[in-house]
């Protein structure tokens, strides 16, 4: 087995990562830069989805440059095939005959796929573990955007925790009504790798904010927020209304923010695609006032020990941390 160990140092190892849509690999190999690495991304004639590091071992060309033969990839410079497990299988300087030298071994990627979304396994064999999701998705109707954001992928998730700054990056949106009282908020841990968020923002009343365990957990079915380690949250509004993003690293500086309508309002072919496409820029927007904000956070990738000065409506980017330091050893 061949594996990709990570260079950067702020990467949580060991993790399934969102990093694609499955719509973004065809027949042509893909490039992209991906937790700090090139990567290349192809597709066998079964559809069959691989993942390599993208410079040739041979001489650092792009592997995504070059194309998709008997369901490998070839160099564009050299001519040189690697299977999927990322073993050169072809050097045609060497002459058909001639057995590839063993060290010819690219560096790849497990890959998983679902949901419209294509993961990657990041550190070591990831044995039998496959990547989590929401669930009770399969009846909704969906439409996505990407978004580049100039800031680490820790930063661009801890906005979506952050309770507090509601009233003042929105307040012309989704924080109007001046609510800036964060009683709370209620963190409820699902499972080791995954918890939800339950809101009570409130307008100043002369009455000190509640800490967490004097707020309820609320229902199943009550808006709250949701996230997966180490990239995945959703904004749940309603069974039939859904916000979902995947923080999706580019390296230590640059995150792509996928954004995914979920809705089961409207079911009619057609005129459920046209909802979403109508109610997508309003996202967008509420999107855009996050990023000019974290865009300008320093350092760039939070930590545990950052030297920053929090208080309790904090609590759910404090636990974020913790844990995420807790995988990072």
């Amino acid at each position: 087995m061949f594996y990709l160990y990570p260079k950067s140092g702020v990467m949580i190892r060991n993790q399934w990562y969102i990093v694609l849509e499955s719509r973004e690999v065809k027949s042509n190999p893909v490039g992209v830069t991906r937790l700090g690495e090139k990567l290349v991304f192809w597709r066998d004639q079964s559809g069959k989805l691989s993942c390599l590091s993208d410079p040739c071992i041979h001489r650092g060309a792009a592997l995504s440059l070059g194309e998709c033969i008997n369901d490998h990839i070839r160099c564009p410079f050299h001519g040189l095939e690697f299977d999927a497990t990322g073993r050169c299988v072809v050097i045609p300087a060497n002459g058909a005959s001639k057995p590839v030298p063993d060290n010819f071994v690219a560096n790849r990627f497990q890959t998983f796929e679902n949901h419209g979304f294509i993961w990657i396994f990041y550190g070591a064999e990831p044995g039998d573990s496959k990547p989590e999701f929401f669930d009770g998705l399969q009846n909704h109707s969906q439409h996505t955007k990407i978004d580049p954001w100039s800031s680490h992928y820790s930063r661009s998730i801890e906005n979506q925790l952050d309770v507090a700054h509601l009233p003042f990056v929105h307040r012309k949106t989704i924080g109007r009504g001046g609510r800036t009282v964060a009683d709370g908020p209620r963190l409820t841990w699902l499972h080791p790798n995954r918890f939800r968020v339950d809101v009570y923002n409130r307008a100043e009343n002369g009455v000190p904010a509640k800490f967490p365990d004097e707020t309820p957990v609320k229902s199943a079915t009550t808006q709250h927020l949701d996230f997966i380690f180490p990239n995945l949250w959703q904004n749940y509004l309603t069974d039939k209304l859904r916000i979902l993003a995947a923080f999706v690293p580019i390296d230590d500086e640059n995150t792509l923010v996928y954004i995914r309508l979920y809705q089961k309002f409207i079911t009619i072919p057609g005129l459920s695609n046209l909802f979403n496409l109508i109610f997508m820029p309003f996202n967008f927007r509420i999107l855009h006032e996050d990023r000019r904000v974290v865009q300008t956070q320093l350092p760039k990738a939070s930590k545990l020990d950052g030297g920053e000065l929090l208080f309790p409506a904090d609590m759910p980017i404090v636990q974020y941390r913790r844990k995420r330091h807790e995988l990072q050893k």
